[in-house]
């Protein structure tokens, strides 16, 4: 069985992705990976992007609100 990547968002914080994964940039210039789980930056501030590099605390960075659950959709 192939092992499965998954992203957590971080509260206030970076994505962090776990599994194989290949990261590249907007050229198709890949990223050496060398963990099995890496931070991507997500508040914009990082001088090692796409990696955190935890700027994101010190710029007092706030992730928006939480994806909504499907059931939740429906209603309101």
């Amino acid at each position: 069985m192939t092992e499965q990547t998954k992203i957590t968002a971080l509260d206030n914080g970076p994505y962090l992705v776990k599994g194989p994964v290949v990261v590249t940039d907007a050229e198709g210039n890949e990223f050496r990976v060398e963990r099995e789980t890496i931070a991507l930056c997500r508040c914009g501030g990082s001088t090692t992007k796409p990696f955190c590099d935890g700027t994101h605390s010190k710029a007092g960075f706030r992730a928006a609100e939480r994806a909504v659950r499907e059931e939740e959709e429906g209603q309101g």
